[in-house]
């Protein structure tokens, strides 16, 4: 009889280690979803910005929404990683009955999305320095309705 206790608080243990590794799986997909849409919405942004203003935009080499997607998607590859290792690693402490809590992992992965949240503030301040109206495009409106709105200034 009192070995049950103990086999079903191993159990919990177990679950709650499955339940950390899933959580962490699913920032993981997300690091990878929000790495993929900014690297396209930068790219939509420079292909809506040649289509207004007939200028090809020069980016940055290094600081531009491409790589910033770029990193946030090998993070989250890194992050899988890390969390399959660290599940492993706690599942092998719970058997043994010596489980060590490590807040280093946790402090690494706190950095590294303070870093990469700060080099998207200057994506997000930084605009290209030339912008035209649309009336100064080079090319008619193919509507009514879009060739209302610039005369209405609303692209302004």
């Amino acid at each position: 009889m009192s070995k049950m206790p103990n086999k079903i608080d191993r159990q919990r243990e177990h679950q709650a280690n499955e339940r950390t590794f899933l959580a962490w799986l699913r920032t993981s997909i997300a690091l990878i979803g929000f790495g993929f849409a900014i690297a396209r919405f930068g790219l939509f942004m420079r292909q809506l910005n040649f289509t207004l203003t007939g200028q090809e935009p020069s980016p940055n080499p290094l600081l531009n929404s491409e790589n910033l997607g770029l990193c946030l998607v090998i993070f989250g590859i890194v992050t899988i990683a890390i969390a399959a290792w660290r599940y492993n690693q706690v599942f092998w402490q719970i058997e043994r009955g010596n489980y060590q809590p490590n807040r280093l992992t946790v402090w690494i992965m706190t950095g590294l999305v303070i870093i990469f949240g700060i080099l998207s503030v200057p994506l997000l301040i930084l605009q290209p320095n030339e912008r035209r109206s649309p009336s100064q495009l080079p090319y008619k409106p193919q509507s009514r309705y879009f060739r209302y709105l610039v005369n209405k200034n609303f692209f302004s």
